[in-house]
């Protein structure tokens, strides 16, 4: 039975072209919104694939929905607008992907995992996975810590107080009074924002009984732009907050320069081939071992798609550190300085 109350919990989606997603997305949410009396928002950036039609059909047998247009386009200004503008008696906000599914007691689990432990926020943890084809390799390196760098949400994690994760419900009124996401940011605004959290005394509990399944990119040349401007979201954050990147935030520009040094120094000795070289084989032996393991061919791909990643990752977070030199700007910051 649907809660006709007055919604105390918004669950905003942020979508810009989502129509192979955000139908499974939804159904996934929709029974969940019910039970709590909540309402569904779905913010769309602009979509020219058919999202807008799916959602509007939603909408129009679900009255609890709704769409709703985001001019800036981007994750950050929907969440953000959504926050401003959901109705006066919502106090949390949950956010939700469209690129992903959620368990049946996801909403439940997360909003009770935030009053029991007195926390502005709750993050879960994700866990990627292919729907076929080259997808499957995509999500197996997603999965490794060679791709994830052992990032706890990406893990696994366990229940406790985080200081980043992938985010959740918030607390409305807290995630308002930080000004809500930093909007210059279309990648790594959730780490942006948890610094901020974290600093102002906010609390961030990890649910780790709410983890949800992630669908990545489907093909080399999403995942390449999509990486890109993750590594330079997070070189923003660093230098934004004077954060010193953790080592393995340091392993992929490692890989990229080692790389390019090698090729400019080749021409003096075969010797400077080892170490590209080398890289580039051990991605393709794990894609190979993955293969032979499962009976999978498409994961093969895990080799290409494995540098692909640490290559974009890296030129981004390089990039966006070379834009702070040519401001003059790099030594600012103890964690720009160690860059």
């Amino acid at each position: 039975m649907t809660n006709t109350a007055a919604p105390e919990l918004a669950i905003v989606i942020p979508v810009l072209n989502e129509a192979a997603y955000i139908e499974a997305c939804i159904a996934s949410l929709l029974p969940q919104a019910q039970a709590a009396g909540a309402t569904i928002m779905v913010m769309d950036g602009g979509s020219t694939d058919g999202t807008q039609a799916i959602v509007a059909a939603l909408a129009r047998r679900h009255a609890a929905m709704s769409l709703i247009e985001n001019p800036k386009r981007i994750q950050s200004a929907a969440v953000n607008l959504a926050a401003r503008i959901a109705p006066a008696s919502v106090r949390l906000l949950l956010r939700a992907d469209a690129h992903a599914a959620y368990p049946p007691n996801f909403v439940a689990l997360c909003v009770a995992a935030l009053r029991a432990n007195d926390a502005t926020s709750v993050v879960v943890p994700m866990r990627t996975t292919g729907l076929g084809g080259l997808q499957n390799a995509i999500a197996a390196v997603q999965n490794s810590r060679l791709g994830n760098g052992g990032a706890a949400h990406r893990a696994g994690g366990v229940s406790g107080f985080v200081d980043h994760g992938h985010h959740a419900v918030f607390d409305r009124g807290f995630f308002l009074g930080l000004g809500g996401y930093d909007e210059s940011f279309t990648h790594n605004e959730d780490a942006e924002f948890d610094r901020r959290a974290v600093d102002a005394g906010g609390r961030i509990w990890m649910c780790r009984e709410a983890a949800i399944t992630y669908y990545p990119r489907r093909t080399l040349s999403a995942l390449a732009r999509q990486y890109f401007r993750h590594g330079a979201g997070r070189m923003r954050t660093l230098r934004r907050h004077r954060l010193l990147p953790r080592p393995r935030q340091l392993a992929a520009p490692a890989i990229l320069i080692g790389s390019l040094l090698c090729a400019v120094m080749l021409p003096f000795s075969p010797w400077f081939a080892i170490f590209p070289a080398g890289y580039v084989a051990a991605c393709l032996i794990w894609a190979l071992i993955s293969a032979a393991q499962t009976g999978d061919p498409w994961l093969l791909g895990i080799g290409p798609a494995a540098i692909v990643t640490h290559i974009s990752w890296g030129a981004g977070f390089l990039a966006e550190a070379m834009k702070r030199r040519t401001h003059g700007e790099i030594g600012k910051g103890a964690a720009v300085g160690s860059v």
